[in-house]
């Protein structure tokens, strides 16, 4: 009977033995478990917070493969893999692949421009603009010094470039143009002073008549030129905003250019519809718009006769207006560049003869854009130019 009791006991506690060691068990694949989505979770969260970044974010092994890529970094790719590829492979412009490799190789952290002078972005997707510019920051991680890892931010900074791109040759370009007659004026006063032609009334009034038509060409240059910096300086939203009748502001600007057109024997055809078409803008920038397209068009076709169509009409959503005129036209390789600052088709103008800044066209986009409009520009030479105004309808 003891020995039945022994072995009984023996196996009540061979048995709880058992249960606890599967216990133990249990708990532990249970506590890894939960460990393995503990850190899932963790992982989850860094890549939600990574792919919120507005930057391309990459992770980068001592070996330059990318283990991580975030949103950003995706879509500039638009579909090419970028985890588990090298630096070298996944970027298509040595300029970028070198400038992370020198920070894997040399442990220290870096911070490059690069500008592409490509059609690509820097993951190797195709852009729409044929110039790019990118921050490259990169340094290593010393949390996972270990792994040398290195995190990689590319930042886009194309639009800052260009902008600073702008304004250094809008200051160069102002810079020239104001120069030459500015040289031609002192020219012909050292002339007039130091070779004593003041007594010669002849000459005298031919220099001064040249003078004066620097002098004027200058004046016209700054003017256009406040009036950019004005625009780009932010005032330009500040707009005296009021409904206007469109004819109204065709005719007065017809009465402006009425010596031109008579001398040019020049035909202005304006048609409206309706007749009473009223459009809300500022009046003052909506009458230096038509004023400037409908002036080059006259200027640019002085032997005439030059047959003018000003046309306005609208739609359920748009305002359209087009300048339209039969003169000789703007080459196609020029189209595209016109509405850049200082760009003129006629690039070599003698002294007799002083035309416009170059500015006009600049300011005649701006003005619409500032009113949420567009313009766009379309010629066959000796046919039809036509300029076409697009606006929305408030």
């Amino acid at each position: 009977m003891l020995e039945i009791t022994l072995i009984v006991i023996i196996l009540a506690l061979a048995w709880m033995l058992v249960n606890q060691s599967r216990r133990h068990t249990a708990e532990g694949i249970q506590q890894k478990s939960r460990s393995r989505e503990a850190k899932k979770e963790v992982l989850r969260e860094r890549d939600q917070l990574l792919d919120a970044l507005g930057d391309a974010f990459l992770l980068v092994s001592e070996t330059s493969q990318i283990v991580f890529a975030n949103e950003c970094a995706r879509k500039l790719v638009k579909g090419r893999r970028l985890q588990g590829r090298s630096i070298m492979e996944a970027f298509l412009d040595d300029a970028l692949s070198v400038a992370i490799m020198r920070c894997i190789r040399t442990g220290k952290p870096m911070q490059e421009r690069v500008v592409l002078h490509s059609t690509y972005t820097p993951l190797g997707s195709v852009g729409e603009q044929g110039l790019s510019a990118w921050v490259i920051d990169a340094a290593p991680l010393a949390s996972y010094s270990e792994q040398g890892l290195t995190r990689v931010v590319i930042r886009d900074v194309t639009t800052e470039h260009q902008a600073d791109q702008v304004r250094r040759d809008f200051v160069a370009n102002a810079s020239h143009e104001l120069r030459t007659p500015m040289a031609i004026i002192n020219g012909y006063l050292e002339n007039l002073l130091d070779d004593d032609l003041l007594d010669d009334p002849v000459m005298s009034r031919r220099f001064l008549e040249t003078m004066r038509k620097h002098g004027q060409r200058i004046s016209l240059l700054v003017e256009d030129m406040l009036v950019i910096s004005k625009m780009e300086s932010g005032d330009a939203m500040l707009l005296n905003m009021d409904s206007f009748s469109i004819k109204e502001c065709v005719n007065d600007v017809c009465d402006r250019l009425e010596a031109m057109i008579s001398q040019q024997q020049a035909v202005v055809d304006i048609s409206v519809v309706p007749d009473d078409l009223c459009m809300m803008g500022d009046r003052f920038y909506w009458t230096q718009v038509i004023f400037n397209l409908m002036e080059n068009a006259l200027k640019q076709n002085p032997q005439g006769p030059l047959k003018l169509v000003v046309q306005a009409e609208k739609s359920e959503d748009q305002i359209k207006i087009s300048i339209c005129d039969n003169g000789v036209g703007i080459p196609a390789a020029d189209l595209p560049y016109i509405f850049k600052r200082f760009y003129r088709v006629e690039k070599h103008h003698s002294q007799s003869e002083i035309k416009g800044t170059g500015l006009g066209l600049s300011i005649v986009r701006r003005a619409i854009e500032a009113h949420g409009g567009k313009i766009t520009a379309s010629s066959i030479p000796g046919q039809q130019t036509c300029f076409v105004i697009s606006l929305p309808v408030e």
